[in-house]
């Protein structure tokens, strides 16, 4: 699967359950992990349990590859190799600040999904 596949895929995803706040990072020229954080919000605990796991569903009936699910009850970190998938409450985004790491980048390399 493109990545650009991938990546609509995961905003769809997100939107189906009414995510919150949906912010996608390139991160291809600075780190060797994965090429792109998505990060968004839910609103609740269930929420960002219910947003997880349409992403995963969907991500399955895709076929593409998820190397890893981390749960906790207000983050939910969804790797799928070339994209990764933070989904958090908004305290816990906010107290992380991973948009604050990549603050620099965001300003000029955004992704958009096809």
């Amino acid at each position: 699967m493109e990545l650009k596949e991938l990546l609509a895929l995961v905003t769809e995803a997100l939107d189906d359950v009414k995510a919150k706040d949906v912010l996608t990072i390139d991160v291809r020229n600075k780190i060797d992990i994965t090429d792109v954080m998505v990060i968004a919000s839910g609103t609740s605990d269930r929420h960002v349990q219910a947003l997880a796991d349409n992403v995963v569903e969907k991500a399955k009936q895709s076929g593409a590859t998820i190397m890893g699910v981390e749960k906790d009850r207000a983050w939910v970190l969804i790797d799928l190799y070339e994209v990764v998938v933070h989904i958090m409450l908004p305290e816990t985004r906010e107290f992380y600040g991973l948009e604050k790491l990549w603050q620099f980048e965001m300003e000029s390399e955004q992704v958009q999904p096809a």
